[in-house]
């Protein structure tokens, strides 16, 4: 008997067409052309669901809430395997993490895209798309959230990173690794997470921006936010967590108004903590009521406050512990 994958497509560059300038045009390829395109494998039933066709960039909350929702719709068909959905690369990573915490099935969630059009010379288009239905189709992965599958790797949604503008080899895990591979049409499953949070009742669109902290940088930025409205704020910090002191007093404002302000790193590894003493720091953050963020990048710890704040959970110091 067949198994039965379902394919949702966005968009992206791994449905994008060559227009007259050179450029391309992304999103312009519906599924049912792409799966044209495609050697995709006999021995799976494969169903295309066009939801988007638009640049990864352009899908925003209200995009991703969509999509959870067909793939909610999808597994409520039991004899469906698994889900792939296609997307730019862009903002893959975020929309990855969001499923990842918003989807509680068991079955997988495979997301993947392209760095190059169908129809460019050495397309990674027909390879990845073909994989990740492997992936999705194969119950050795069941139980890992979602998952990107990339480059014949599959990656964990938590700590994938998009690491190059234009090389096939786009994404990474940083101190992490990668949680199987797909060699010769054979998915081989090495690990999975030990840890998986769902927050299922999504009922508003939080606003949650992400500001990049330097040296020297001012509050102004913040307290523009805060003016208008935010409703979290997260801060890409440095090293263990630190920022400028000219920001700590609209940071103190923010947190006083109620804003959830979360701190980052900018370093590919290592975790937010504790470790000086001083204007800016992380202990001075953390007294003044900004929450730590872990191991969690700025983008990813982004849409963990936006799904919490969605759903309608506390935010405190205990979110991004695990």
């Amino acid at each position: 008997m067949k198994r039965k994958v379902s394919v949702i497509t966005t968009g992206g560059t791994i449905a994008s067409k060559p227009i007259e300038n050179g450029l391309l045009n992304s999103g312009a390829i519906t599924g049912e052309e792409l799966a044209a395109l495609c050697q995709l494998p006999e021995e799976i039933e494969i169903k295309i669901i066009d939801v988007f066709q638009l640049p990864s960039m352009h899908i925003g909350f209200k995009e991703m809430l969509k999509i959870r929702d067909v793939i909610l719709n999808e597994f409520e068909d039991p004899d469906v395997s698994g889900i792939v959905v296609t997307h730019g690369t862009d903002s893959l990573e975020e929309t990855a993490y969001f499923l990842d915490l918003t989807i509680a099935d068991e079955r997988t969630v495979v997301i993947t895209g392209s760095q190059r059009s169908p129809f460019e010379v050495g397309s990674d288009v027909f390879s990845n798309l073909s994989n990740s239905i492997l992936v999705a189709s194969e119950p050795a992965t069941y139980g890992s959230g979602t998952v990107v599958v990339f480059n014949e790797r599959i990656y964990s949604a938590r700590y994938i990173r998009k690491v190059h503008s234009s090389n096939l080899q786009a994404f990474d895990v940083f101190g992490h690794g990668y949680l199987g591979i797909i060699d010769s049409g054979v998915v081989r499953v090495y690990q999975k997470p030990v840890n998986r949070e769902v927050y299922k009742n999504l009922h508003k669109e939080p606003k949650v921006d992400i500001i990049k902290c330097y040296s020297g940088a001012s509050g102004t930025v913040i307290e523009a936010l805060v003016d208008d409205g935010v409703e979290g704020i997260i801060l890409e910090g440095v090293g263990r967590g630190q920022v400028s002191p000219y920001m700590m007093p609209a940071i103190n404002k923010a947190v006083s108004k109620g804003v959830h302000v979360v701190v980052t790193t900018s370093a590919e590894e290592g975790r937010v903590y504790p470790a000086y003493d001083y204007l800016g720091s992380a202990a001075d953050l953390m007294r003044n009521g900004v929450v730590l963020g872990g191991d969690y990048n700025s983008k990813k710890a982004r849409i963990k406050v936006a799904v919490l704040l969605a759903s309608g959970n506390t935010i405190d110091k205990t979110v991004f512990e695990n």
